[in-house]
């Protein structure tokens, strides 16, 4: 048995080796080396030079960053709660089946899977003063993208509907999940409509509300291609969010140190947000229906 229970383990190990191996160079690689990174003063073309904390302190008193941090907090706000509840609605819409659900289905998708420079290559155009769709459909010059105050829900909206799609499948699949017992036994006990969703459908859905606000909140925290091609981080700051920093310090100031840096940071607030999320659902989730 012990032999048996060897050559398993190696041949198991023989086949995770190509998986771990990509994780191993693709992903936790760069980690260290961006902490590595992250620790030196280097322009991509003199020798990287040690400067330990410096960057650290240089990032955390710089103002462009706590502006970054800020747009970025205010740009998941707005995009969280709307994804999240206009998934859910398209979910419970589409988990009727009524005619023509299935052609929805993949109508709510094809936004998520196009490539997000793409999109905001298009959204552009449409936000456009001049010549774009939007002004021409309402007949009123509109500055979505040069207002301080417009710009930032204009590039939300259009992550927004990008998303949607992605968190109405989830959603979906959670509804499908539901046992039909359960609504039988609610409608016989003479529950309405609102009282089954809210004692019944919205409990049970849970684990994948966690698992939507957990990739939602990493996905807008790393936003960058929508936010590049509509706006490059304008007007004067007002949609520059940590990845749009990120790119600046590393491809337009070369300073590949405080860029890594910012990365770190970046990382450390997922962790935190993703920590607190979890300890705000551990008590609140149930997975047995039985």
């Amino acid at each position: 048995m012990n032999t048996l229970a060897r050559r398993e383990a190696r041949t198991g190990c023989l086949l995770l080796a190509p998986s771990l191996f990509g994780v191993g160079v693709f992903l936790i690689l760069p980690v260290f080396v961006v902490l590595a990174l992250s620790l030196t003063q280097w322009n991509l073309i003199s020798p990287a030079r040690w400067v330990g904390l410096a960057n650290f302190r240089d990032i955390l008193t710089d103002p462009t960053v706590g502006n970054s941090v800020l747009v970025t907090a205010f740009f998941v706000l707005i995009v969280i709660p709307v994804q999240t509840v206009l998934g859910l609605v398209a979910a419970l819409l589409l988990n009727r089946r009524l005619p023509g659900s299935s052609v929805f289905r993949v109508v709510y998708v094809i936004p998520w899977i196009c490539a997000p420079l793409a999109l905001g290559v298009v959204w552009r155009w449409i936000f456009d003063p001049s010549d774009g769709a939007l002004n021409a459909l309402t007949g009123q010059r509109v500055e979505w993208l040069s207002s301080p105050v417009l710009a930032l829900p204009a590039v939300a909206s259009v992550t927004v509907w990008s998303q949607v799609g992605y968190v109405t499948l989830f959603f979906l699949a959670g509804l499908n999940a539901i046992p039909d017992q359960l609504y039988e036994a609610a409608r016989i006990d003479g529950a309405g409509s609102r009282q089954v969703f809210w004692r019944i459908t919205l409990p049970l859905l849970r684990p994948t509300t966690f698992f939507v606000l957990v990739t939602g909140v990493i996905s807008s925290f790393q936003v960058f291609d929508t936010v590049y091609a509509m706006t490059k981080g304008g007007p004067a700051g007002h949609t520059e969010v940590i990845a749009s920093r990120i790119y600046y310090e590393a491809f337009e100031a070369f300073r590949l140190g405080r860029a890594a840096a910012l990365a770190v940071l970046l990382f450390v607030l997922l962790v935190a947000v993703t920590v607190g999320q979890q300890l705000y659902f551990r008590r609140r989730i149930t997975y047995d229906l039985s």
